[in-house]
C-alpha cells in the first residue's frame, strides 16, 4: 500500500484513544505503520532477504517481531534530549515506554497486513522463506480506504476539540470498516482465484474505483492467460477472455539471459509471472522481462527489464 494509507491506519489507531496512553504515542503509530518501508534504503545490502523489497523488514520477523523496539528506543531517547533541553510538552501526558512499546508492535503489525492486500504480495515468514503472499484484497492505492480513513480521523478529531464524550469513536467505527470493507474483498478474490480451471498461479487484482472488479492472470503449463471477473455481472464467469500466451521461461535463450546481470536475478527472484520475449539482433539476442502483473503502459517501464546476450547460432 502507499505510505499516505498506511499513515492514515496508524492515525486511525492513535485516535482510538491508544495516542493518550503516553507522551510520543501519535507518533509512535504513525511511524512504525510505515517503519517496515525502510527497505527501499538497503536495495545495496548484500543480504539478499534485507535488499528485497517487501522482504525481511515485512515479514512477522524483522518488521514485527525485531523492529518495533528500536523505534520505541528511538522515540525514548528523543524523549529524553527533548526534556534535557527544557522542551515544553503540548501534552500533559508522561512517558510510559511499556505502552510506547506496545504502540510501535501494533502500528508496525499493521503494515504488512496491508501490503497483504494487494497483488505485489509480502514475503511474510522472510527470512526462513522466499514465499510470497498476497490476498488480492486492494488495489495498492485504494481511494476507498483513504476516505473510510481519513473520515474517521476527522470526525475524531472534531469530537476532540468540541470535549465530546468519547471521540475515539468514529476511528473505531474507520478500522472496523476498514476490516469489513477488505474481508469483502478477499472474498471476492477468492470467487474469481477459482475460475481458471487447473491454473498453477492465480492473481484477481482489484481495480481501483469499481472495487468489485477484478482483472485475472493466472499461468498453467507455461501459458498466462488474462481475463475480468465482475461478480455483478456474474458470480461464476470470467468475461473479456484473452488470447493466452507463452511465457517463453524455458527457452534456452531466455534461461541464459536469466543470469546475466544481478539486476534480472533479483526481477526474477521478486516476479510471481515472469514471462520473456526474444529480438534477434546480428550475432546477439535482446531478452526482455516483465512480470504479467504489470503490464499496462502506466507500470509496465518498470517491470521490464533486458538484457542483450551473445547469440549461439552457427557462424556467430
Amino acid at each position: 500500500m502507499d505510505n499516505v494509507t498506511h499513515s492514515l491506519t496508524g492515525w486511525a489507531l492513535a485516535q482510538t484513544g491508544l495516542k493518550r496512553r503516553t507522551r510520543k504515542g501519535l507518533a509512535a503509530c504513525i511511524l512504525a505503520a510505515n517503519m517496515p518501508d525502510i527497505d527501499v534504503f538497503f536495495g545495496w545490502a548484500p543480504w539478499t532477504p534485507l535488499a528485497t523489497h517487501r522482504g525481511f523488514t515485512h515479514g512477522l520477523v524483522g518488521g514485527v517481531l525485531l523492529m518495533p523496539p528500536l523505534l520505541a528506543g528511538l522515540l525514548w531517547l528523543l524523549d529524553r534530549w527533548q526534556i534535557r533541553r527544557c522542551a515544553v510538552f503540548k501534552s500533559s501526558l508522561p512517558m510510559h515506554f511499556g505502552w510506547l512499546m506496545a504502540l510501535c508492535y501494533l502500528g508496525a503489525l499493521t503494515h504488512p497486513l496491508l501490503d497483504l492486500q494487494n497483488t505485489y504480495a509480502v514475503q511474510l515468514i522472510s527470512p526462513a522463506s522466499i514465499h510470497w503472499f498476497h490476498t488480492d484484497g486492494l488495489f495498492i492505492i485504494s481511494p476507498w480506504l483513504l476516505l473510510i480513513l481519513g473520515a474517521g480521523i476527522w470526525w475524531s478529531r472534531r469530537r476532540e476539540k468540541r470535549e465530546d464524550a468519547k471521540p475515539g469513536r468514529p476511528a473505531i467505527a474507520a478500522l472496523a470498516a476498514t476490516m469489513a470493507f477488505i474481508i469483502a474483498n478477499i472474498g471476492i478474490s477468492a470467487l474469481a482465484w477459482r475460475l481458471p480451471a487447473n491454473a498453477e498461479r492465480v492473481f484477481a487484482g482489484p481495480q481501483p474505483l469499481a472495487f468489485w472488479r477484478r482483472e485475472v492472470i493466472w499461468r498453467d503449463g507455461g501459458m498466462i492467460g488474462r481475463a475480468s471477473y465482475d461478480p455483478l455481472r456474474g458470480p461464476s464467469a470470467l468475461t473479456d477472455v484473452q488470447q493466452p500466451f507463452a511465457d517463453n521461461m524455458r527457452d534456452t535463450d531466455v534461461r541464459r539471459a536469466a543470469h546475466a546481470t544481478p539486476e534480472i536475478e533479483r526481477f526474477l527472484a521478486w516476479s510471481q509471472m515472469p514471462f520473456a520475449r526474444t529480438r534477434r539482433e546480428g550475432c546477439t539476442v535482446k531478452v526482455t522481462f516483465g512480470d504479467a502483473r504489470f503490464t499496462g503502459r502506466a507500470v509496465a517501464g518498470g517491470f521490464s527489464p533486458s538484457v542483450r546476450i551473445p547469440a549461439q547460432d552457427p557462424g556467430c
